[in-house]
């Protein structure tokens, strides 16, 4: 039995042999969380969504729902009596019904009085005025929203949400993935949502899982992921900093051969004079037109709010750094980026 709403012990899913995750543990304490899973394409993210809905069984491990154990080795709840909703990333409407009656089929399943409507989901979706057209008549994004809301009118127990947005246009995403997010919470409708795109997994979920090399290699929430990623894996995987080398003076400074002395906080403490490697993010290091340290820059990307620089170390490290894009010097490519003085980083994260 597990205390927790929602609960993965000790499982293996399998879809290939090259396509399995091994020694899974997964907890959603309460009713409404919401959990993104990320990883590259094929590591096995989709299986898992699979097996938790039933379309697939389990060779080893265990998985609790509300209490209630529904998979196991020696036991299979069939996906119909699980009361999950599983909304694919290749949608799965029925070709021979209309959008309204796509929508409406998953009311049928819906146990509980409280729930939405699917007039206001097809405006919540924007799906206005594709009511009496069926699937073949509609784009991919506006299927997958179709999709979603057959599973969302169902009400039920642990929504599964594979890739959502990804065939959506980027002028419409933000909106529909703050309007979704509100359904969720008003609802407590506990969600796991696969996808790859790390900026969509930080603001949706409550938690993040990181599924690398066959495991989770990290399960906690987005600020943690971002500020204290547990191995050199996640660092690689979110690939948002650089790691260089610098040696450790003691429980709160650093010292690097380029950028000289580093202060802050140590997220994991070393013997004096270890040789780590520091993880450097964008906004870690400050720009400062009149440091005496200088790095060449060697690219410069515009983000709209920022621009981010990467500038090359004696060493030849090659460090991003945020700059707000309304600084009055744009820095052009081979000039000279000043670096403030004395750097401090309120996390220290070396390995």
């Amino acid at each position: 039995m597990s205390k927790s709403y929602f609960e993965i012990k000790n499982s293996t899913f399998v879809a290939s042999e090259n396509n399995k995750v091994v020694d899974f543990n997964l907890k959603i304490d309460n009713p409404g969380e919401i959990v993104c899973l990320l990883g590259p394409s094929g590591v096995g993210k989709t299986t898992i969504l699979r097996s938790i809905a039933g379309l697939q069984k389990i060779s080893k491990g265990e998985i609790f729902l509300n209490k209630k154990l529904i998979s196991s080795s020696t036991s299979h709840i069939e996906p119909e009596k699980r009361n999950i909703a599983l909304s694919f990333q290749d949608n799965s409407l029925f070709p021979h019904y209309n959008i309204i009656d796509n929508i409406n089929f998953g009311s049928k399943r819906n146990k509980s009085n409280e729930t939405f409507s699917s007039e206001e989901l097809i405006d919540i979706l924007h799906l206005n005025n594709l009511e009496k057209k069926f699937p073949h008549q509609i784009s991919a994004g506006e299927a997958q929203r179709v999709s979603l809301a057959r599973s969302l009118i169902s009400n039920p127990d642990l929504l599964l949400i594979d890739e959502p947005f990804s065939n959506i246009d980027q002028s419409l995403k933000g909106e529909l993935q703050s309007n979704i997010k509100k359904l969720l919470k008003k609802f407590k409708i506990t969600t796991i949502m696969v996808t790859h795109d790390s900026y969509e997994a930080f603001y949706m979920g409550d938690k993040c899982g990181i599924i690398l090399d066959q495991k989770l290699e990290q399960y906690n929430t987005p600020y943690n992921i971002y500020h204290y990623p547990n191995s050199i894996k996640i660092v690689n995987f979110l690939n948002r900093g650089v790691l260089v080398e610098a040696k450790i003076v003691d429980d709160k400074t650093l010292e690097n051969s380029d950028l000289g002395i580093i202060q802050g906080n140590l997220v994991n403490k070393f013997a004096k004079g270890a040789v780590v490697k520091l993880l450097l993010q964008p906004d870690d290091l400050k720009h400062d037109d009149n440091s005496e340290l200088k790095l060449e820059v060697i690219d410069r990307k515009f983000r709209g709010t920022e621009f981010i620089y990467l500038v090359k170390t004696k060493n030849n490290d090659l460090i991003p750094i945020s700059v707000d894009s309304h600084h009055g010097h744009y820095h052009e490519i081979k000039e000279k980026f000043g670096i403030k003085k004395p750097i401090y980083i309120d996390h220290l994260v070396c390995f």
